[in-house]
């Protein structure tokens, strides 16, 4: 049996949390699965199907856990095939995306707040979570806000794109089987991720990998590309034109070691002892055709970059003789062919290294 203490505790936690949960989902949970198919005209497999593709647990069709602001989402899902004749799959893909992408912000967002909360007032993790809960009812306005903000920003910015890419989109040329989009992609990869970062606590390790993520964004978006996605140690990146590519994958071969310097960092308050020294990155990029699909991109030029990036010499980039054609004309750019090699799933290829011109990229 738990001490008093600990009972009240517990009973007050269970209150906050259901005081919380109210106030997020907007009222209390009085509705089942079948109100909610009712509701939509919709068939309850249907409703189930929109629970699994959002990532969220979906009880007993009877088990009243549902929300009216659940009623009112699962008949906007059920709208998109009535009014807008999207087909299943369709509305199926795009609540997938919402779910996955709203899933890795929510806990985002909130692990961000316990490290906030836990060095500001100088609490041990369960306490920071804790104060997160208690304070999470006045933050959640402000985070809502400004994600409705942010997405229809980057909707419109993906709306501009497309007006740009307009004709190459009516006319993809004499292969009509070549994937859609040409485009600038590439990676960087940190350098000894692994050994750098053993024996670092979980707020230095934290601190370390939040550190590159914003320290190769800035880089991207400054340069005029844009991040597909960070994977720990690596970010993928894309641009609209090779030389932008180019400036982007420099750009990141030559900031992110002074960015990641840690002992800069540990002097800013930041990163320990067992991290120091400078983390360079290894960079690949290629320009050719892709496919974008789910938030992410694919296509053999994808493989490519990344396969350069594995033997690419740190804070270099490596690039494709077709990609160095299409630069060979700018004098921005230097480029020196390098000994062919043997690159795996892809075969043997002649690297080339890609520096910047005296004076020419700053």
């Amino acid at each position: 049996m738990p001490e008093d203490g600990s009972r009240d505790e517990l009973e007050v936690v269970e209150s906050t949390i259901g005081a919380l949960d109210e106030e997020l989902l907007g009222g209390p949970r009085t509705l089942t699965a079948r109100d909610l198919a009712q509701r939509a005209g919709i068939d309850l497999e249907m409703v189930r199907v929109f629970w699994r593709t959002m990532g969220l647990p979906h009880a007993d069709a009877d088990d009243a856990v549902y929300t009216e602001r659940d009623a009112e989402a699962v008949d906007r899902a059920a709208a998109l095939i009535r009014d807008h004749g999207l087909d299943l799959a369709t509305v199926v893909t795009v609540t997938r995306a919402l779910g996955h992408t709203s899933d890795r912000l929510a806990l985002w967002q909130v692990e961000a707040l316990v490290e906030d909360m836990g060095n500001r007032y100088e609490l041990d993790d369960a306490t920071a979570r804790l104060l997160v809960l208690d304070r999470l009812e006045g933050l959640a306005p402000l985070l809502e806000a400004q994600l409705v903000h942010s997405y229809r920003r980057q909707l419109s910015a993906i709306a501009g794109r497309y007006a740009a890419e307009f004709g190459e989109l009516r006319d993809p040329g004499p292969d009509r089987m070549a994937l859609p989009l040409a485009r600038a992609v590439g990676f960087a990869d940190m350098v000894s991720f692994t050994r750098r970062t053993a024996g670092l606590g979980s707020t230095d390790l934290s601190q370390f990998v939040q550190r590159f993520e914003t320290a190769a964004r800035d880089v991207v978006t400054a340069a005029g590309g844009r991040v597909v996605k960070t994977i720990g140690d690596a970010v993928l990146f894309v641009a609209d034109d090779a030389a932008t590519g180019a400036l982007v994958a420099l750009g990141l071969a030559d900031a992110l070691g002074h960015e990641l310097d840690v002992d800069s960092a540990r002097r800013a308050g930041g990163i320990a002892e067992g991290a120091r020294g400078v983390t360079p990155v290894r960079v690949g990029f290629v320009w050719g055709r892709v496919l974008s699909r789910f938030g992410d991109v694919f296509g053999p030029h994808v493989n490519l970059a990344a396969r350069l990036t594995d033997i690419a010499e740190p804070s270099t980039v490596l690039t494709d003789p077709a990609t160095a054609d299409v630069l060979a004309s700018d004098t921005r750019f230097v480029l020196e062919r390098r000994s062919p090699r043997r690159l795996q799933g892809i075969g043997a290829i002649e690297p080339v290294l890609l520096r910047a011109a005296e004076g020419a990229v700053e």
